[in-house]
């Protein structure tokens, strides 16, 4: 029996203290609690060339009253990298997240950041989105078709 409760209150510990966010917690009523407000929390590459710039800036302004500490933010995968102001942003002032796509990947991608923050809404979620070409694709600038094999057919007409 000794066993059980010790088993038991080992497990309820461990969970306890794991299941411990170490994230500040600020109550959804609080009026004076910052707020993080971007811009656009959707950026649109297009079409990217391979191995092409694959950065944006996502501007965002702290429109709540006390000051924004962004504790954490965190890519979808590892191609979706961000960075982030370590220091708190005061009442009224912007800054950027940038985030950078690894466009050495070929094809449609969308891919998510998640913002972790003392804000109202602690975890805001902005993404990227595009098309990566093909190296072939990148390097084939020329507006034409490729040689078929035949050759060009003269004016005839007189």
């Amino acid at each position: 029996m000794k066993k059980i409760i010790l088993l038991f209150t080992l497990a309820l510990t461990t969970q306890i203290s794991f299941g411990q966010d170490k994230k500040a917690y600020v109550k959804a009523d609080d009026k004076n609690a910052a707020e993080i407000t971007f811009e656009s929390e959707l950026h649109d590459f297009g079409t990217i060339d391979f191995g092409g710039e694959g950065l944006h800036a996502f501007k965002f302004t702290n429109t709540g009253k006390e000051p924004l500490i962004i504790s954490d933010a965190k890519g979808a995968c590892g191609c979706t990298v961000p960075r982030w102001p370590k220091e708190p942003i005061l009442k009224g002032q912007s800054n950027i997240i940038s985030v950078s796509y690894d466009t050495k990947r070929v094809g449609p991608f969308t891919k998510t950041v998640t913002i972790n923050s003392n804000a109202k809404t602690p975890s805001k979620v902005i993404t990227v989105k595009g098309m990566v070409k093909s190296q072939d694709q990148t390097e084939d600038q020329t507006p034409f078709k490729k040689d078929n094999g035949f050759a060009p057919m003269e004016n005839t007409t007189n």
